[in-house]
């Protein structure tokens, strides 16, 4: 059965950064159980990150600006956790890659696992197009990454394949 890569906080483990969860609609969440083997993964708890813990942001940049050290990630309690989100992404890479995972549905607006917006680094709720850190790592190397807004269009593609 074909793995997919799902942040832990989608399938309603209390890891992001205020101890809540996202969700996947039920009827989805069953569907992807059905089809895939989900590999249930928090990038920055796998980091060492604690839960809670202060809300973070790219300070002016995206993903691939952080992953060329152009830009960092930062609390709002102004605490650089650049190498804790940089580490979390890695570990998500080196995992999909022992597993042959070639897909992630990942939260958007993080800026680890945003694939299409994230926040824009000023803590006031703006967001912007681009991904963050670990769906910037993934994409580069070949993994494709949906959101949970856009898990019809993997639904979609891989009925396609089948």
């Amino acid at each position: 059965m074909e793995k997919v890569l799902v942040s832990s906080c989608l399938v309603g483990n209390q890891v992001r950064y205020n101890a809540s969860c996202l969700s996947i609609p039920e009827p989805d969440l069953n569907w992807l159980r059905s089809n895939l083997e989900l590999v249930v993964f928090c990038p920055e708890v796998s980091a060492g990150l604690p839960t809670p813990r202060a809300p973070a942001e790219i300070i002016a940049g995206k993903g691939v600006d952080v992953l060329k050290g152009f830009s960092k990630v930062v609390g709002n309690d102004g605490i650089d956790v650049t190498t804790q989100f940089v580490a979390g992404a890695k570990n998500a890479l080196e995992l999909c890659l022992r597993l042959q995972i070639k897909y992630a549905v990942l939260a958007e607006n993080s800026p680890s696992c945003g694939s299409s917006n994230i926040y824009d680094g000023t803590f006031s709720g703006t967001k912007v197009n681009g991904s963050g850190i670990t769906a910037t790592l993934l994409e580069s190397s070949g993994i494709k990454v949906f959101s949970q807004h856009t898990r019809a269009q993997f639904r979609s593609m891989l009925d396609k394949q089948s």
